[in-house]
């Protein structure tokens, strides 16, 4: 009885590692689509845990208009609910809370 019960053990334990790894092993990859008629300065993307807005994601570089980025949002984290907040040069900012990046391959981002 005992070795049947450490084999049940074992299964359930392996189930549960294979579920977490699988979780781990989402793809965050977002293509972020500018559908504005401006261009994007500036793209940020935290957590819904976080409470303030980590770094500008597009650093030095800016979205024109019409264009189109690839952005991995994996922060090392595991979450796949992601705030996001873009800033247009005009300084206009568009917020969209609560994105599923684990399952979400496009933003679109409109006026």
């Amino acid at each position: 009885m005992k070795s049947n019960f450490l084999g049940v053990v074992t299964i359930s334990a392996l189930a549960l590692v294979s579920m977490v790894s699988t979780a781990w092993a989402l793809d965050r990859k977002v293509n972020v689509n500018n559908l504005t008629g401006s261009v994007m300065t500036e793209f940020y993307a935290s957590n819904t845990g976080e409470n303030d807005w980590q770094e500008d994601i597009l650093g030095e570089d800016v979205l024109g208009a019409g264009e189109t980025v690839s952005i991995n949002i994996d922060d090392g984290s595991g979450y796949c609910k992601y705030d996001f907040k873009a800033v247009f040069e005009d300084g206009t900012d568009v917020i969209s809370s609560d994105n599923n990046v684990c399952e979400l391959s496009d933003f679109n981002i409109h006026e």
